[in-house]
């Protein structure tokens, strides 16, 4: 697996948007059967432990370190380390809020994530985003806004859930940017869910039976959907900076919208719909404006 060692801070190539599309909607896959589950009476916290465990042992099935030990090579134990905690944070919460939020409100706090992300991402890794993508990335959080709006009247339970799911999901992007470039896809992979496996543990006290084969299949798809879904963002940000791919996450509201519609019977309203078209159109418009800036090169 080939390693970009300067991508370039405009670009974002084809491959890697395509990487951010697939690993959204396998991560809608994740919230609409964590959100199952939930509803079905299944704790979160074990459902999380779940995941991660089944996301560990995927790992060692497929890449069999035991094999290539080099593939698991660690530099840095202590970032490896802060970065599964970042990932451990970001499902934890989020499944917590999934519990009395819908997809779509979830879904919205997440996307404040590009802002964060493209925020930091200058200071802490010397990415800096030009003012076209700024505006872009500006324009789709007004959307976000739109979107949110109705769901702000009142405070709702899964509201700080949401936020914390989404600044632990922040951090953990801009770790993973930063290690990319010295640790192995495979190092990155294994131990963002082997540190939170060993963290939840305490949670099989709380192991329910899933009641029906739906719930049972659901419950084992968790690791696939959530350890595919990051091995794809680590390739993403391999290929491209944080601030070349900040507009395309919005992209995930596709499939949110459709699995809560066909899933929960959740119909979009106004606001989602008209939130839902710009952030489209501003995500569009940084794809078209990129193949351009190609051409032209």
């Amino acid at each position: 697996m080939s390693l970009t060692s300067h991508p370039s801070p405009e670009f974002a190539p084809p491959a890697a948007i395509l990487y951010l599309f697939a690993a959204g909607f396998l991560f809608s896959c994740l919230d609409a059967s964590a959100k199952y589950l939930v509803l079905s009476g299944i704790p979160a916290s074990f459902i999380s432990w779940m995941r991660f465990v089944e996301h560990t042992l995927l790992v060692l099935v497929f890449f069999r370190p035991w094999s290539n030990p080099a593939l698991f090579k660690v530099r840095s134990i202590p970032l490896q380390f802060v970065r599964g905690l970042c990932l451990f944070g970001s499902t934890f919460f989020n499944f917590y809020a999934l519990q009395t939020m819908q997809l779509g409100e979830t879904i919205t706090i997440n996307f404040a994530a590009p802002m964060v992300i493209a925020a930091l991402a200058g200071p802490l890794l010397g990415e800096w985003a030009g003012w076209r993508r700024w505006a872009a990335i500006i324009v789709a959080f007004i959307g976000v806004l739109i979107i949110a709006r109705p769901g702000f009247a009142t405070l709702n339970p899964g509201l700080p859930y949401s936020i914390a799911s989404m600044l632990s999901y922040s951090f953990y992007v801009l770790l993973t940017r930063r290690m990319s470039a010295t640790e192995t896809p495979e190092s990155l992979i294994f131990f963002s869910a082997l540190a939170p496996a060993i963290l939840m543990s305490p949670a099989i006290t709380q192991a329910i039976i899933p009641e029906t084969p739906l719930q049972i299949a659901l419950l084992l798809s968790l690791g696939f959907f959530g350890g595919l879904g990051h091995f794809l963002i680590i390739l993403a940000y391999r290929k491209a900076t944080t601030a070349a791919l900040a507009p395309y996450p919005f992209l995930q509201i596709i499939w949110m919208l459709a699995f809560g519609y066909f899933i929960f019977d959740q119909f979009p309203d106004a606001y989602t719909l008209c939130g839902a078209v710009i952030i489209i159109g501003s995500g569009l418009y940084v794809v078209h404006r990129e193949r351009r800036l190609r051409i032209r090169d």
